[in-house]
């Protein structure tokens, strides 16, 4: 069937000009209803079309779709597949976490594309101004409705769906890889047998034949890793001999690298024909690489693929692989989920990677199947070879994956108490009746009708309503006489910064007391249930030792091992021991200080927040306390502030008092030192006015005073506290420009009195401001 006969006002944003048979049989369905769908079908056979097909129903009649892509580089994908929509008058807009989110233009996209956990956060918000358009979501499109199987990402999914649905019932259309019990699917999001399509491996462009090899396990994980490698070059061998492809899906980014660089050595040994060396065009081609290491590769034949690459050097390596000038290729599983980059060959060298959060874990079977499924390439292959290398003691199991496929489960339970909680606070649950209603929207619930033994059904309720007392208990709920359910201040804090639970009690418990001190504060983060399955290697315990000089005595290795990072951070001297996990356990830092600190703003008080800004501002700059105020000024980064604050200016008006005469002089140019100076003056520098304070009073006598606090620079939030003898009289919150605060002097039995007045910004990273009189009693 013709694209331009089905569909003629979008015939040009398909790549292709006509549908295949797996596209024709689902055509009817997509553009012709409304019910809900549920495909399966083989890697490779083109489910991304059906997506498109959903897609154009949807903007035939007026309307908004959503596409939930498994994973966040796959959006960033799909906005430059998707320019065929934009040129035909249709907008496209990603939205994500690492992009500021333009609510106008969301609200006017055609086709909003977003993650799961994205979605899951704008589902959230859904009743505030900036996140209202998710609302207006007429269809929604999941890719790859698998990951409902994935550990921890499948609830996220699973719940943001459930919410959907409740919130604006789009139509849903949920696409997958080959799943076994594809109706329990179906049955959670309501698609009936005439919409639920379940393409088996005759649909394949290419038969598939896939097998495990085995290695022999050592007792060093570093040989093992080689050992593996040359096992997947036996296999790949025969294939590049012919002139065909191979990828080699490895663990991690390193090990990408590291593993085209010794393959190179090696098939050069074995005298394999590969590489373009002599070809001048393509050495001409290859000086558009910007990674020096994948610009020598690439010569050899040899490439490697991987997240952490740009942008350029991804496309190209991807644009000379389907060229075949790219004979072996090493990449991540992030390859097999995107790009639709075939091989003839595919082998799994590494079944396990390490997650710096969660130590040494096995990778998915849904990411083994799918990367299987990138073997044999349509129109060149008659059939393509997947390999999985393991150890012995696990090749039945992956036999087992490759026969009979992998069942899809829910992750539900390993959570609900957190999505729970999160239902609550939002509003969507009111009631013990809501609680129930919502059970039923889950995909949990499904399963569990299906699997009664496996999920426990008889008892679902009542584990549910045990894990809703249980909130209760805690405090992140109420439930009142009438059954009526809703939030605490806990449960709302837990919810907006998508916390663990236990760590939202830490955080409560921390804020609460009388006094909070830095080492308390990392501390707690560290001890966080998001860093519970952090583990220290022997290799690093000197290191982690040496960081810590004796602090964190009662932490466990793992906690340990945070903190050692976070103290590293905190002056720009993490160990090359910690290196390689210190970057993500920074940025998940970086996100529950934010959360702490809203935990202060609730429960603590000003000065606790300035702390947790403070050293968010050091977790964040690797700078000293003494110079992480100036971080505030744009312009100044770690390097700058560190320089300013070794030549004695710490603060922004302190910058402003220097001038940009000083500037230069604390080593800064001068063009820079304007541009300094200039952003400076957005932040506060504060002027102390005393007014007619007097030096000496009367015992027994009492005089009211005025004191001024201005500043002269920028405003921002601040706390005004006095103090007598550091004892609190007043403390006064308010927005800085200027303010009047009253100071009652009075004859009392000390013979002198010290009245201060501190000034804390809590939302910024400055240190407090004092100034203090000293008055005589006479």
């Amino acid at each position: 069937m013709q694209v331009a006969e089905a569909l003629p006002e979008f015939a040009e944003a398909f790549p292709f000009e006509s549908f295949n048979a797996m596209q024709r049989e689902a055509l009817p369905a997509l553009i012709e209803g409304d019910e809900n769908v549920v495909a399966s079908a083989p890697t490779a056979s083109g489910k991304t079309a059906l997506a498109e097909l959903a897609i154009c129903r949807a903007l035939k009649d007026g309307g908004t779709a959503l596409f939930i892509a498994p994973m966040r580089a796959l959006t960033n994908e799909k906005e430059g597949e998707w320019e065929r929509f934009e040129e035909l008058g249709y907008s496209v807009y990603v939205v994500t976490g690492e992009r500021d989110l333009n609510p106008r233009r969301a609200r006017r996209a055609d086709i909003l594309v977003m993650t799961p956990e994205k979605a899951d956060s704008a589902t959230r918000k859904h009743d505030s101004r900036r996140y209202d358009f998710v609302t207006d979501v007429d269809c929604c499109v999941i890719d790859e409705v698998h990951l409902l199987d994935s550990d921890r990402r499948g609830s996220v999914l699973e719940v943001t769906i459930s919410r959907l649905r409740r919130l604006c019932e789009p139509r849903i259309v949920a696409l997958s890889a080959t799943m076994p019990n594809i109706g329990d699917v179906a049955d959670w999001l309501d698609a009936g047998p005439e919409t639920t399509f379940a393409f088996g491996d005759d649909y394949r462009p290419v038969d598939l034949h896939a097998d495990v090899k085995t290695y022999s396990h050592g007792e060093n994980s570093f040989a093992d890793k080689y050992r593996r490698l040359y096992r997947a070059l036996d296999l790949a061998e025969p294939h590049v001999r012919e002139d065909g492809q191979a990828l080699v899906f490895v663990a991690s980014r390193q090990d990408t690298v590291q593993a085209a660089k010794k393959a190179r050595d090696e098939l050069v040994e074995r005298d394999v024909p590969m590489g373009a060396r002599g070809d001048y065009d393509f050495h001409t081609e290859t000086q558009r690489l910007e990674n020096n290491t994948l610009r020598q590769s690439a010569l050899d034949g040899v490439g490697f693929h991987h997240a952490g690459l740009s942008k350029n050097d991804r496309d190209l390596i991807e644009e000379w692989f389907k060229e075949g000038k790219i004979q072996l290729l090493f990449s991540t599983s992030t390859l097999a989920w995107g790009v639709n980059l075939p091989a003839r060959c595919v082998v799994i060298r590494d079944t396990k990677y390490h997650d710096p959060l969660e130590g040494e874990v096995d990778m998915s079977p849904l990411d083994v199947l799918q990367m299987l499924g990138r073997a044999g390439r349509p129109g060149y292959d008659d059939v393509g070879y997947g390999w999985v290398i393991c150890d012995r003691s696990e090749a039945d199991r992956y036999r087992r994956l490759l026969r009979e496929g992998k069942e899809i489960e829910s992750r539900l339970a390993e959570d609900i108490d957190a999505h729970l909680n999160a239902e609550v606070a939002m509003g969507t649950i009111e009631s013990l009746e809501d609680v129930m209603e919502w059970l039923e929207t889950t995909f949990y619930y499904v399963r569990a009708r299906s699997q009664p033994a496996e999920y426990g059904f008889e008892t679902l309720r009542e584990r549910v309503r045990e894990t809703l007392d249980s909130l209760v208990e805690r405090g992140f709920l109420t439930v009142d006489e009438d059954l009526s359910v809703d939030t605490t201040p806990l449960g709302v804090l837990a919810s907006k910064y998508y916390l663990r639970l236990g760590t939202a009690a830490r955080f409560h418990d921390l804020a609460i007391r009388e006094s909070i001190e830095e080492d308390a504060v990392l501390e707690t983060i560290a001890r966080a249930s998001e860093f519970d399955s952090v583990s220290a290697r022997q290799s690093e315990r000197d290191a982690i030792d040496a960081a810590l000089s004796g602090r964190g005595g009662d932490l466990d290795a793992g906690e340990r091992k945070v903190l050692a990072i976070l103290r590293g951070a905190m002056t720009g001297t993490t160990p090359s021991e910690l290196s390689g996990d210190a970057w993500v356990i920074r940025q998940n830092t970086l996100r529950l200080l934010a959360a702490f600190h809203a935990f202060c703003e609730r429960f603590a008080d000003p000065r606790s927040a300035n702390l947790v800004s403070r050293i968010e501002g050091r977790v964040e700059y690797g700078v000293s306390d003494d110079a992480v105020g100036l971080t505030a000024v744009s312009g100044i980064g770690p390097g700058r502030a560190s320089k300013l604050a070794g030549e004695g200016l710490t603060s922004p008006g302190d910058v402003r008092e220097a001038g940009v005469e000083g500037l230069v002089e604390a080593g800064l140019t001068e063009s820079v030192a304007e541009r300094v100076l200039e952003n400076a003056g957005s932040l506060p520098a504060l002027r102390f006015d005393w007014g007619a304070f007097p030096e000496s009073i009367g015992q027994g006598k009492n005089e009211m005073c005025e004191v001024e606090v201005e500043s002269i620079a920028g405003g921002a939030n601040a706390a005004v506290r006095v103090t007598v003898n550091d004892v609190e009289m007043t403390e006064t919150e308010t927005f800085l420009g200027s303010t009047t605060v009253p100071v009652g002097v009075f004859g009392g039995n000390a013979e002198e009195l010290t009245y201060t007045i501190e000034v804390v910004f809590p939302d910024l990273p400055l240190r407090p401001v004092a100034e203090s009189r000293s008055v005589r009693v006479t």
